[in-house]
């Protein structure tokens, strides 16, 4: 397979699995299975495989940001990383959901969050935790 139609393929699983969060927020098996552990463990699983078969073909490394840069020029590595962010930005959007939930936080204002985590990982779930805060704050003791 092409590292083209891979990429395809999982950023393909992770929107389904992001629309299934937006969609379906309160069905356990959303969040917790599919969204929260499925498909973040397929992509898991694919990135080791990416890694394992891919990893030392490409120069560069983690050291400095030239590293990186030579690094991700393989577009295996490339696509390994692509898949990386894949896996733990859905991860962290279910457990945004799972939480939202135990918070008794609507639905409706976790949405952006969401999508926010989906496009911008960090600023979502920056995003989230200051929308939980200001909900505990709002919270009647």
């Amino acid at each position: 397979m092409s590292a083209e139609k891979l990429f395809s393929l999982c950023s393909l699983m992770a929107t389904i699995g992001w629309l299934l969060l937006i969609l379906l927020p309160r069905r356990r098996w959303v969040s917790t299975i599919v969204s929260g552990r499925v498909i973040p463990l397929l992509l898991a699983g694919i990135y080791l495989a990416l890694l394992a078969t891919r990893w030392g073909k490409s120069s560069g490394g983690f050291g400095s940001l030239a590293g990186v840069a030579a690094l991700f020029s393989n577009q295996w590595i490339l696509l390994a990383g692509w898949i990386h962010y894949l896996a733990f930005d859905l991860f962290i959007g279910s457990w945004e959901v799972r939480d939202a939930e135990e918070q008794k936080i609507p639905h409706w204002l976790v949405i952006p969050c969401l999508a926010l985590t989906f496009l911008f990982g960090p600023v979502g779930l920056l995003t989230y935790f200051a929308l939980r805060s200001l909900m505990m704050k709002l919270r009647p003791n």
